[in-house]
C-alpha cells in the first residue's frame, strides 16, 4: 500500500495531501501560443495580446480531450492567469510556483508519476470599462453559454501522450495551436455573443438585438437573443394575437423550446411526444419563448438588475419583450405574459415575477435556486460562521453540495467552490456559486463581486450576507413587502421541487411555503408540490395520468388552462 503524506492545515480544516518524493512528479509545463492561433482569434474579434487564464489538463482516460473531462468530479487542472500573450510567447507552470490554481491536486507536485493525455488550453478575457467605473477583464461569451472549456475563440494545444517520471524535474512542452470554431457562421460585421442561429422549419425563428442598457453598463456593444417557437396555425390565422410563455434559464444554444424538433428520446421523457403535441390541431395556441442572455459571469443574466451583472431586468421587460411583440403576433399585455423554468430558470421565473408584480400574469418555479438564504443550499448564511464544514470545536462536519435520491452524497460544497476558484478566480469561472455571488452581491473594491465568504477558508462575511437579505432573499422580500406586492402577486405564484432534490432545494422551498401561509391581505394563494423522493429538477405530478410526473405537453396545457382563467381573452 502506498502511503500518502498529509499536511493539515489548522486554521482552515483542509487537509492537503501529496505522494511521497519517491512516487511523485515534478514536471514543468511551457505553454506556447502559436502564431496562427493569435491571428485566427484576432479575425474573431477577440483581444490578441491576450489577457485570460492558461491551463494544463491530465487525464489517465485518453479516449477523450482532457479539456472535456474538467468538472467537480472531474481530471487534474491547474491554471494561472496571462497578460500580453501573444503569437510566439510561451508561460510556464511548474510546482509550486506562486498564481497556480489546482483542482482538486492544488500543487503540480501532487502527480503521481505514470501515463497520462495532456493538454493545454486558453480562456481569452476581453477587457470591461463599467459605467461603474471599474475595469474588469472576463471571458465575453461568444455563443457557448458561459463554459469556458468549449466556448468559441478559445486556444487549445492538441492532446499528447506523457510520461512523468518520479523525482526528476522535467520539461513538457505544448502549443496552443487551435482555436474553437464559431458554432454559428457570423455575419459580417456580427457578433460572437449569443451565437447566430438560423431559423429552422416552419416555426421555429431566432432573433438576436444589441441592449442599449447593457452596452451602456459594460461599456461596450452587448447582445441578447431569444428562441421563439410559434403556434401551428401562426400562418394560417394572420389576424389572431397569442399568449405568450417565456422559458427562463440556462443557455439554450440553438435548441428550440421544451426539445421541439429535436432528436427522439432527447431531453428525456419529459420532452417526449413534444413535437407532435405541438403541431396537433388541437393543441394550446401560444408562443414559446427562450432567453438567450449569457454574460461575462454566466450563462444567463437571471433577467434582473443586479450591481455586478448589470440591468438584465431592463434589458428583459423593457428591451427585448418591446421587440419580440413588435417582431410577432404578441398580445402585449400583463395576462397574456407567464414564465416558467427549472433550477436556475425556476429562481428567475419567480424573481422576475416577484420583481415585476404587475408586468407578468404568473410563473412557475420548478426546483429553484435557493429563495430562502436560511437555507443557501446547506448553508446558512446569516446564522453559520463557515460555509464549508459545521460540527463541534474538535470535529468538523463538510457540507453536502450534491446527493443522490437515496442520500448518497456526490460532493462538498467546498469541492465545488475550489472547482471554480481555479478555474477562475474573482468569480470569473462561469460557475453556479460564482453567478450568485454576482447577482446577490454588492460590488467589492477591486470591481468584482464582493464574496460571500472567503473563498480559501469558507469563513462567512457577515456584511455580504445582510446586503443579501435586504436585496435577493425572496422569502425575506415577499414577507417585508407584502402589503405592497400581495395585490399584484397573489395566485401568480406556483412552485414544485422534488424533496430529495439533489441540491437540498427543497428545504429553501419549504422555508418559503411557511412564510406565506403566515400572510394575509391578500392570501398569497401560492401553490407548492413536493415529489417524494424525487431529484433535481422535478416539475410536478400530471394532473390527468395520476402519480406519473408532468410531460413538458401536459405543462402547455396547464399554462393554457391557467391563462383562460386568468383573464385571457384569445
Amino acid at each position: 500500500m502506498r502511503k500518502i503524506r498529509c499536511g493539515i492545515l489548522l486554521a482552515t480544516g483542509l487537509v492537503a495531501c501529496a505522494p511521497p518524493s519517491g512516487d511523485s512528479a515534478s514536471a514543468t509545463f511551457t505553454i506556447e501560443l502559436a502564431e496562427s492561433a493569435a491571428t485566427e482569434m484576432a479575425a474573431m474579434g477577440l483581444e490578441v495580446p491576450v489577457t485570460g487564464r492558461a491551463y494544463v489538463l491530465l487525464t489517465r482516460n485518453g479516449d477523450r480531450e482532457p479539456r472535456q473531462q474538467a468538472g467537480i468530479l472531474g481530471v487534474p487542472f491547474w491554471g494561472r492567469e496571462v497578460r500580453d500573450f501573444t503569437g510566439g510567447d510561451e508561460i510556464t507552470l511548474e510546482p509550486g510556483a506562486d498564481g497556480v490554481i489546482g483542482y482538486p491536486l492544488s500543487d503540480l507536485s501532487a502527480v503521481p508519476a505514470g501515463e497520462y493525455t495532456v493538454q493545454a488550453f486558453l480562456n481569452v478575457f476581453t477587457t470591461f470599462e463599467r459605467s461603474d467605473g471599474h475595469e474588469l477583464e472576463m471571458h465575453l461569451n461568444s455563443g457557448a453559454g458561459q463554459s469556458p472549456w468549449r466556448a468559441p475563440g478559445n486556444a487549445m494545444s492538441a492532446p499528447r501522450a506523457v510520461t512523468i517520471g518520479d523525482g526528476a524535474s522535467e520539461t513538457i512542452r505544448l502549443s496552443l495551436d487551435a482555436v474553437i470554431p464559431s458554432i454559428d457562421p457570423v455575419p459580417a460585421g456580427g457578433s460572437l455573443q449569443q451565437g447566430n442561429p438560423a431559423d429552422r422549419g416552419d416555426l421555429l425563428r431566432f432573433v438576436k438585438i444589441r441592449s442599449e442598457a447593457l452596452s451602456s453598463f459594460w461599456g461596450r456593444d452587448m447582445f441578447i437573443g431569444a428562441n421563439v417557437l410559434l403556434p401551428s396555425d401562426y400562418e394560417s390565422n394572420p389576424e389572431r394575437r397569442y399568449p405568450v410563455l417565456y422559458l427562463t434559464g440556462h443557455f439554450p444554444g440553438d435548441r428550440a423550446p421544451f426539445g421541439f424538433d429535436s432528436e427522439p428520446g432527447s431531453g428525456g421523457s419529459r420532452n417526449a411526444g413534444f413535437t407532435e403535441f405541438w403541431r396537433s390541431p388541437d393543441s394550446p395556441k401560444l408562443i414559446l419563448v427562450s432567453v438567450r442572455d449569457a454574460n461575462p459571469f454566466y450563462d444567463t443574466g437571471h433577467s434582473v438588475n443586479s450591481l455586478n451583472v448589470g440591468p438584465y431586468g431592463d434589458a428583459f421587460t423593457q428591451e427585448l419583450i418591446p421587440f419580440l411583440e413588435e417582431s410577432f403576433r404578441i398580445l402585449p399585455e400583463a395576462s397574456a405574459r407567464v414564465l416558467a423554468g427549472g433550477s436556475t430558470g425556476g429562481w428567475e421565473a419567480l424573481a422576475i415575477q416577484i420583481f415585476n408584480p404587475d408586468f407578468f400574469g404568473g410563473a412557475w418555479g420548478w426546483c429553484p435556486d435557493p429563495v430562502d438564504f436560511h437555507y443557501y443550499q446547506m448553508v446558512n448564511v446569516y446564522e453559520h460562521d463557515n460555509a464549508y464544514a459545521g460540527g463541534t470545536e474538535w470535529v468538523k462536519v463538510e457540507r453536502p453540495n450534491n446527493r443522490r435520491p437515496d442520500g448518497t452524497l456526490v460532493s462538498t460544497i467546498r469541492q465545488e467552490v475550489s472547482y471554480e476558484r481555479a478555474v477562475g478566480p474573482d468569480g470569473r469561472s462561469g460557475g453556479q456559486w460564482a453567478i450568485w455571488e454576482a447577482l446577490f452581491s454588492p460590488v467589492g473594491p477591486d470591481g468584482y463581486a464582493a464574496p460571500i465568504w472567503d473563498r480559501v477558508t469558507g469563513e462567512i462575511d457577515r456584511e455580504v450576507a445582510e446586503y443579501w437579505r435586504e436585496n435577493w432573499d425572496l422569502t425575506h422580500h415577499l414577507v417585508t413587502n407584502w402589503e405592497r406586492l400581495g395585490p399584484s402577486l397573489a395566485g401568480k405564484l406556483h412552485i414544485t421541487v422534488g424533496d430529495m432534490d439533489s441540491y437540498y432545494l427543497n428545504n429553501a422551498v419549504e422555508l418559503m411555503e411557511e412564510a406565506l401561509l403566515e400572510l394575509t391581505g391578500p392570501s398569497p394563494a401560492a401553490s407548492f408540490e413536493y415529489g417524494r423522493g424525487k431529484p433535481h429538477c422535478w416539475t410536478g405530478y400530471s394532473p390527468w395520468r395520476q402519480g406519473e410526473d408532468l410531460s413538458n405537453a401536459e405543462f402547455v396545457r396547464v399554462v393554457d388552462q391557467y391563462l383562460k382563467e386568468n383573464g385571457g381573452r384569445w
